[in-house]
């Protein structure tokens, strides 16, 4: 689309209305309501859903309140700074950083006098446009159509109750929007009922996993972590990778072998999840059960992190979050701190693998690699050949270390090329999640 063109509507389920009118050239709007609150003062990652979604983002404007406005959220002042931006821009929308009720969403598309977006909304539309798998779209579907319905005041403003003869209340308005809830109510049955039905056969696919005794191994992760890259690299697969947000939505699993120390080899599968993000919408987790139904079920999950982007411990803290929403924080994990290729020479890593302390106190072994350029691949599997040899029992392979809060009674076992005490104890930044530096 041209970038003088009106803006256009994405696609959306059959049968309902769509979330929003996407713009291609949007105000981007960020509020800091104090540290109780997540906020980006930079917008950055807000522009990088925008530009995943086919918006430009042509300005942002940020504000700090107490607490949202009800009827703006920013704020009549604001909203009108909001507004003049919008006209110096010939932006066609504005996108919230944060949700938005649909009184406030009404009252600033009124105002404003162009459609308006919130994070919610933003991610629902990415979703909608990357599913590909039958399991991915039903998923989107019932999230979208769950958004929607607490949205329907809005859509039907044009048949506003109205007062009719004597003996009658509401009018058609109301009996509209009755309607279209109820038709609302039914689809998300139906889509529910064919989840299930979606659900019961991964169930059944895990099970004949568990039956051949293969260890399960889900990746996890920020999107954009490199998640998908690295299951290439591990699995030999093709899956769709690339540099932006939600890039792969459906759940992939392959064999992955690995190779024995001593001789032979080890089977296990690994499976490729979607990513994860700072406020994913609570509707789009609870729809996506059945993909992420693959970590909560794992074995042993790799937390790949992107190590250089700037925001790593709290992308780390919004994982962790999820996992525990899922069911699956109580899953061993193995740190894999991706994109170290990006890295600058001063915050490098001095060792390959070392420990970090994680949440409650349990150390967990970190790994640094290149996905895309292949480094540090050799030292994983190792890692996970080792674990994959102790789950089965066999002491003939080295195990390299133990994911659990028994390992933090004594010194990792081996696996340095260092000193014994690693990189961990030579640098503060290891205790913070940030990848070792070296010293002068």
């Amino acid at each position: 689309m041209s970038q003088g063109a009106e803006p256009a509507v994405r696609g959306h389920a059959a049968g309902a209305e769509p979330t929003r009118a996407l713009p291609t050239r949007a105000v981007l709007v960020g509020v800091d309501l104090g540290p109780s609150a997540p906020f980006d003062a930079s917008l950055e990652e807000l522009a990088l859903l925008a530009a995943s979604a086919g918006d430009e983002a042509v300005a942002r404007v940020t504000a700090r309140r107490k607490a949202p406005d009800p009827a703006l959220f920013v704020g009549s002042g604001k909203a009108d700074e909001i507004k003049a931006m919008v006209a110096a821009t010939a932006a066609h929308g504005v996108i919230f950083d944060q949700a938005l009720s649909p009184a406030q969403q009404r009252n600033l598309e009124r105002h404003l006098g162009v459609p308006v977006a919130d994070r919610t909304s933003l991610i629902l539309d990415i979703f909608a446009d990357r599913a590909r798998s039958h399991e991915g779209k039903l998923q989107v579907e019932l999230a979208r159509l769950q958004y929607l319905a607490t949205r329907l005041v809005r859509r039907w403003s044009h048949l506003e109750r109205q007062q009719g003869g004597i003996g009658t209340r509401g009018g058609p308005g109301e009996a509209q929007i009755e309607l279209d809830r109820r038709m609302i109510g039914d689809r998300i049955k139906q889509v529910k009922e064919r989840l299930e039905r979606v659900k019961r056969q991964r169930g059944t696919q895990r099970r004949a996993r568990e039956r051949r005794g293969t260890m399960r191994i889900s990746l996890v992760g920020y999107t954009n972590a490199g998640k998908s890259t690295l299951f290439n690299a591990l699995t030999k697969a093709r899956s769709y990778a690339a540099d932006q947000l939600f890039a792969t939505l459906d759940t992939t699993t392959r064999q992955l072998w690995l190779p024995d120390p001593v001789g032979g080899g080890r089977a296990a599968t690994l499976s490729d999840t979607v990513g994860f993000i700072r406020d994913l919408p609570h509707k789009l987790v609870e729809a996506f059960q059945a993909t992420l139904q693959e970590a909560a079920e794992a074995d042993l999950l790799l937390h790949v992190v992107d190590a250089a982007s700037p925001s790593v411990d709290e992308q780390m803290a919004e994982v962790e979050r999820v996992l525990l929403e899922i069911g699956a924080a109580d899953v061993p994990q193995l740190l894999v701190y991706n994109k170290c290729d990006r890295l600058e020479d001063s915050r490098q890593p001095r060792e390959p693998e070392d420990w970090v302390e994680g949440p409650g106190g349990v150390r967990r072994r970190r790994v640094f690699v290149s996905a895309l350029a292949g480094t540090g691949l050799d030292v994983l599997r190792r890692a996970l050949a080792a674990e994959v040899a102790a789950r089965e029992g066999d002491e003939s392979a080295p195990r390299l270390g133990r994911w659990s809060a028994e390992a933090s009674e004594g010194e990792p076992t081996g696996g340095f090329t260092g000193s014994e005490n690693s990189t961990m104890n030579e640098t503060s930044d290891a205790t913070n999640g940030r990848p070792p530096q070296h010293h002068a």
